[in-house]
């Protein structure tokens, strides 16, 4: 008898250590993280990093990548995803990074995966998008970098042509109207999500400097445009959408040479 009213507080004991140890890890709740991909050399796209010190400064989990790690991000993501302590999930990058953030989302639609948004800033081809994704709002200046319709894509779809003479490919990822809208655009997707309130951090853990003023929560999301409309910043111009290529390969138009910036 003694024995088993040992065993008894032991279990007790125990609980209670438990419960003051607080949940454990798969049983956490989701967390929105916002994922931006930097281009070339992990130098030439610092407004991403501007971009994430905006959303962190709106409570909005945020860190910066370089492009080449997009794969590993996604196996991490998913894996976080699947232990209920990541989601929803948004991917934004500018030159090589928007390619990336557009195959990063076809790589997680493979593990089923779900993207909330996606927002390539100035990409260097013309990507599918994909069934697991929402919504992809691509920021462009180039003919040939729009955005498809992939099989079974059931979001919303914009190509947005951005022309303002003080706007090019090495600082479209800078601009802070842009900025603006993307802070709209992500604060519309994770509305109720929880999100820790700490400093931007990039591929490295440091936390990054910079942050711009001027990006404010909005009254209201910004409104939509017709599915697959290819809708002008400054001046209008249309595209309609079609075609889906193949997931996650690049095409570009005949005669038009895809850059690697």
């Amino acid at each position: 008898m003694k024995r088993i009213g040992r065993l008894a507080a032991v279990s007790m004991l125990a609980g209670v250590l438990m419960v003051a140890a607080g949940p454990t890890p798969s049983f956490a709740e989701s967390r929105a993280h916002v994922y931006l991909l930097r281009g070339l050399m992990n130098i030439f796209s610092l407004g991403m990093d501007t971009l994430a010190s905006k959303l962190q400064a709106h409570g909005v989990y945020a860190t910066v990548h370089n492009h080449s790690e997009w794969q590993a991000l996604a196996d991490r993501a998913a894996a976080a995803y699947r232990a209920g302590t990541e989601g929803p999930i948004i991917l934004i990058g500018h030159s090589l990074g928007a390619d990336a953030v557009m195959q990063m989302a076809a790589y997680l639609g493979t593990k089923g995966v779900p993207v909330a948004l996606v927002v390539p800033f100035d990409g260097t081809g013309s990507y599918a998008a994909t069934a697991n994704v929402g919504r992809v709002l691509n920021l462009t200046q180039r003919d040939y970098a729009y955005m498809r319709r992939g099989p079974n894509f059931h979001g919303t779809l914009a190509n947005e042509y951005v022309r303002d003479p003080g706007v090019d490919h090495l600082n479209i990822d800078k601009s802070a109207a842009l900025h603006a809208r993307v802070v709209s655009e992500v604060l519309a997707v994770i509305g109720h999500h929880p999100s820790e309130p700490t400093a931007a951090h990039n591929h490295n853990g440091s936390k990054v400097e910079g942050a711009q003023d001027g990006a404010t929560k909005p009254s209201q999301a910004p409104a939509k445009p017709r599915d697959g409309a290819m809708n002008t910043i400054d001046r209008p111009s249309s595209s309609a959408d079609g075609g889906a290529p193949v997931i996650a390969t690049p095409e570009h138009a005949a005669g038009v040479p895809s850059g690697a910036e």
